[in-house]
């Protein structure tokens, strides 16, 4: 409000902060900078925004990153918005956003977006979603009603929505399903959908689609999905790991993103679906990987938590009673600038406003954790960054299994 709080007056969004779009020049262009052991720096340019990776995206499911507003993820220095095709079509409607111009427009967001697919919605809403080779329906949550999202309905809806990115049709399975033949079937759906995906798409000229690699934790079945991908060449611009962050083990977890990332092409794009952690985000960089999306900064906020560099802090705790310093000294954001551990204890959960600015910081903490590893292989020393990262975290040197293992396999030395 306007009563002493730093952010007002909002800043105004115009045209001016979006580049303009030469519908002559490819809508994805991709620069690897430079490579530290498995880690890459690169410029990703979208046709509304040139970023930087490695880079985090924020989710705002139906157009909205929960708790802030667009001029807000603008000064935290979010590069691209993640919206999700399944719930923007059913509510409020592909119609809708289109006639507002698309989603950027709908929202207010001068850089750019990616949406979804919808696949994952086939694990989100299992029960209310039946999958047959047409597509899968889906019961609404809201209203109870059927709609039946098929390979073409999925990117005809991202079309009409208008992201930069936007992601083909998967079938997704959850990653602790105990049937091979469950994951063997997904795998070549999954292969069998990206043409229908490809043939679908009518606007190539201003929006890239990637594909997504299948195949659950069975190294096999994500070579056959992998293999079916690469083999649609430039119709896909740029690809994804899909089917993690589920539930699996952090072990299986790092075993599928070390085979799959150095499978892909250097020359593309690398994107880890679901995945937020600011340690997850640090293991699959050193692990080749370029993107990330995840509700997790968002909604850790909403329950009192913040990001620090030694993991989480929660302000619900008696420790900030009486705290005066900020969340974080070298925090930049509008929240550790102005308010202290103590100010915000007081109000974590209890008051709206306590969410948005945890929420602001959770996020402006990811950018500078995504810039901070950006500018370190740029300068050759990210296994350094790493390591310290790590020691960070688990100080007593009790570094887990899983992320010995992801080092190992990003040939980082862990020793100090």
């Amino acid at each position: 409000d306007p009563h002493g709080d730093p952010s007002w007056p909002p800043r105004e969004i115009t045209n001016a902060d979006a580049p303009p779009h030469d519908e002559h020049t490819p809508p994805l262009s991709f620069e690897v900078l430079a490579v530290d052991g498995r880690a890459r720096a690169s410029v990703l340019a979208l046709a509304h925004h040139d970023c930087r990776t490695p880079m985090f995206m924020p989710v705002g499911t139906q157009g909205s990153v929960k708790g802030l507003t667009s001029a807000q993820l603008l000064d935290i220095e979010c590069q691209v918005v993640l919206g999700n095709t399944y719930h923007l079509g059913n509510r409020p409607g592909a119609d809708v956003v289109a006639q507002a111009g698309g989603l950027r427009c709908f929202m207010n967001w001068p850089r750019a977006t990616l949406t979804d697919s919808g696949g994952f919605q086939m694990v989100s809403l299992l029960d209310l979603a039946d999958i047959t080779e047409e597509g899968v329906t889906f019961q609404s949550p809201t209203d109870g009603s059927q709609m039946l999202l098929t390979p073409e309905k999925s990117i005809e809806i991202q079309n009409d929505i208008g992201a930069d990115i936007i992601m083909a049709l998967d079938d997704v399975v959850s990653s602790v399903t105990a049937d091979r033949a469950r994951f063997e079937e997904a795998t070549h759906r999954t292969t069998r959908w990206i043409d229908r995906c490809i043939a679908a798409h009518k606007r190539p000229h201003a929006q890239s689609l990637f594909g997504i690699v299948q195949g659950g934790l069975d190294l096999d079945l994500r070579d056959v999905s992998l293999k079916g991908l690469l083999a649609r060449g430039d119709n896909l611009p740029g690809f994804a790991i899909g089917g993690l962050a589920g539930g699996e083990s952090k072990e299986d977890f790092v075993r599928i993103v070390a085979h799959c990332a150095v499978r892909l092409p250097e020359n593309k794009p690398r994107y880890i679906m679901g995945v937020g952690y600011p340690l997850d985000l640090v293991v699959c960089t050193a692990l080749g990987a370029d993107m990330y999306d995840c509700v997790y900064p968002s909604r850790t906020a909403r329950f009192g938590t913040a990001l620090v560099p030694e993991g989480m802090l929660r302000l619900k705790s008696h420790f900030n009673e009486n705290d005066h310093r900020p969340i974080e000294a070298e925090c930049d954001c509008l929240t550790c600038k102005h308010y202290t551990r103590a100010q915000l204890h007081k109000i974590a959960t209890k008051e709206p406003r306590a969410a948005n600015l945890l929420t602001i910081h959770n996020l402006r903490y990811q950018m500078r954790l995504c810039s901070a590893m950006h500018t370190a292989i740029i300068e050759q020393r990210f296994g350094t960054f790493a390591r310290d990262f790590i020691y960070k975290q688990f100080p007593s040197g009790d570094i887990p299994l899983w992320v010995r293992q992801a080092m190992e396999y990003a040939e980082i030395d862990l020793t100090r």
